[in-house]
């Protein structure tokens, strides 16, 4: 994909269920994901569309409860070329529009790339949650025991960008 291209996003719509029910199950192996010991179904969330060329090329679920911003997926079908980084800058301008406290996601202790990008893009680590993957295995068993590099899952790990409401 050419890196000159213009990024365009916009809120999902209807007409997008279809491409997010296969996008997501493509990348979780189902539509249904766990944070903080909480099943989302992945499709009914509200979210963000990454546009280029035509062509949808990442997606960004979020939830908002009690004025915090609760980043559920974000997947994108390319790396280093912006489009992860312009769905995160969206994030935080609608929390801010709604006054939300702050933007925080659950990531896992595999996750090494994401724990890089989010933290270049703003995000503080505030919590772990020592050994949550057991509570969400039992939620959502397919979740494997062994994730990235060979590293055994087990933490969550919450990210958050605080917001001056």
């Amino acid at each position: 994909m050419n890196c000159g291209q213009r990024i365009t996003i916009r809120d999902v719509a209807a007409s997008d269920q279809d491409w997010i029910e296969n996008f997501v199950k493509k990348r979780w192996g189902s539509n249904r994901v766990v944070s903080s010991g909480v099943m989302h179904d992945v499709p009914q969330l509200p979210g963000f569309i990454a546009w280029r060329s035509g062509v949808r090329v990442g997606l960004l679920t979020y939830q908002t409860v009690e004025k915090e911003f609760e980043i559920v997926t974000l997947d994108c079908v390319e790396e280093k070329v912006g489009i992860g980084s312009a769905m995160i800058s969206k994030a935080v301008d609608l929390a801010r529009k709604s006054s939300c406290k702050r933007v925080w996601l659950i990531t896992t202790n595999d996750n090494m790339p994401a724990l890089r990008f989010y933290q270049k893009r703003g995000f503080h680590l505030v919590a772990i949650h020592r050994n949550a993957l057991e509570r969400s295995r039992r939620l959502k068993p397919e979740i494997p025991q062994i994730g990235l590099y060979g590293i055994p899952l087990r933490d969550e790990i919450e990210l958050e960008i605080p917001l001056n409401s």
